[in-house]
């Protein structure tokens, strides 16, 4: 047991929030996240403290937290996570890499000569930045898509240099943010006409304090590879990669008008151990010596088994959720004990698969809302154990039958066919409780 006092920060739902209205997708991710790796870290003997926004105080009870402080609507929630900071020896933070929140936070902690179990600074500012990710593929030489930064041309994004690109390109593109996650915000154009009607339309859309990217759009699958990469202390070279799992996104993004929306993953992929030995010599090329802890890489990879690098993610991503479904081992132990020897964990087989993904629900029934949280959620949660987070609403509204309820669940199974089919049990189940899945 290492009987250590840890912190353990998730930004959307520990209080990064508490101003403004929580955005409901981020949240499910968010929480979920949160709720697995408490667990994770609870089995390797932590005592564990976390931050909850006070709106969503009631799912307080399914963390294994051993203390949880609620964040309140006036509170100055960094206040609140710094003392929590000073209180720990050991931190771990989860927060969007926009506005420089991953960054600051992590900041706080090793100003405070914390230890940070999460990824250090260096690497934060590298995965932060989409066009130094691009200029750190090119450098390594591996495929990536070309990039550009979209300047401004009097205080709007230059349309002219937009289109002179897509002609130069001669292929779709896509407009992203410069530090978005994930996939925030992702427009993708076939046609002039459609970029020129949506820059005609971009108030809504762009926002003018933030920096956006064009990019070539590589048709192929989404995918992502989850890494814990060992750097020993006594050795400034990487030590190992250890590729915990190579996961499928199912992204709908493939729209000049609607953003973008993530809607889960699986893992692991088809013919895994092919695509893992594409990785490995890829990943042996690449200096990463400056990368520590856990992270993961977007790819695509085309028709002709060509890989592409996207983005790299310097921090916990969702994908953690489905990935300690299938492991034998616990991750987090890996990233605690990095200088002690381990087994060849590359080696060692997957146990299983497990999709993962976030559904759309509205409530039907009678009961009112406090009913659905005392009495409906607490039945769901015992019958249905792959939820990780459980059914919520965040928006108002007048009636509580307008109510969408958002919610995380993954499976656990031996193949793809088999979660689908659990799946499809799960929708019945959520039906017979008079929820019905939108989407």
């Amino acid at each position: 047991m290492i009987n250590q006092k840890i912190f353990i920060f998730e930004f959307v739902s520990g209080g990064g929030y508490n101003q403004v209205g929580i955005p409901s997708s981020l949240f499910c991710e968010g929480y979920a996240m949160l709720r697995t790796i408490i667990e994770d870290f609870k089995k390797l003997g932590f005592q564990i403290t976390t931050l909850l926004d006070i709106r969503i105080d009631f799912l307080s009870q399914y963390l294994k937290a051993d203390k949880i402080k609620l964040v309140k609507k006036n509170d100055d929630y960094i206040k609140i996570y710094t003392d929590c900071v000073k209180k720990s020896t050991y931190c771990f933070v989860i927060a969007p890499e926009f506005s420089n929140n991953l960054y600051n936070l992590t900041k706080i902690v090793k100003d405070n000569k914390k230890t940070i179990l999460s990824i250090d600074l260096d690497f934060i500012c590298l995965g932060t930045s989409k066009l130094k990710t691009y200029n750190f593929f090119l450098e390594n030489k591996v495929n990536t898509p070309k990039t550009y930064l979209i300047p401004l041309k009097k205080k709007y994004f230059d349309l002219e240099f937009v289109l002179q690109k897509f002609d130069t390109l001669g292929c779709p593109v896509i407009i992203k943010p410069e530090d978005g996650v994930g996939s925030e915000s992702i427009f993708y154009f076939e046609t002039k006409a459609q970029i020129i009607h949506f820059f005609e339309d971009s108030n809504g859309k762009l926002d003018l304090s933030r920096n956006y990217i064009l990019q070539e759009y590589i048709d192929g699958e989404d995918l992502s590879v989850s890494i814990i990469n060992i750097v020993s202390s006594k050795k400034s070279e990487a030590k190992n990669q250890i590729i915990l799992s190579i996961n499928a996104q199912i992204i709908k993004f493939k729209d000049s008008v609607n953003d973008s929306i993530y809607l889960g993953g699986f893992t692991p992929v088809v013919d895994y151990e092919l695509l893992k030995d594409s990785l490995e010599k890829i990943l042996k090329s690449m200096d990463l010596s400056s990368f520590q802890g856990y992270f993961g890489i977007d790819f695509i990879k085309k028709t002709d088994n060509s890989i592409y690098f996207i983005e790299i993610n310097p921090r916990l991503t969702t994908s953690y959720i489905g990935i300690r479904n299938i492991l034998e081992y616990n991750p987090l132990e890996i990233i605690f004990n990095q200088d002690k020897p381990s087994l060849n964990l590359n080696s060692l087989p997957h146990q299983g698969f497990s999709k993962f993904n976030q559904l759309v629900l509205k409530y039907i029934g009678d009961e009112t809302s406090n009913e659905i949280i005392g009495i409906i959620i607490p039945k769901l949660m015992s019958v249905i154990p792959e939820i990780v987070t459980p059914p919520i609403a965040l928006s108002k509204s007048v009636k509580d039958q307008d109510l969408l309820y958002y919610c995380f669940i993954a499976t656990k199974t031996k193949d793809l066919d088999s979660s689908e089919k659990r799946i499809s049990k799960i929708i019945k189940i959520f039906d017979d409780y008079n929820f019905k899945t939108i989407k």
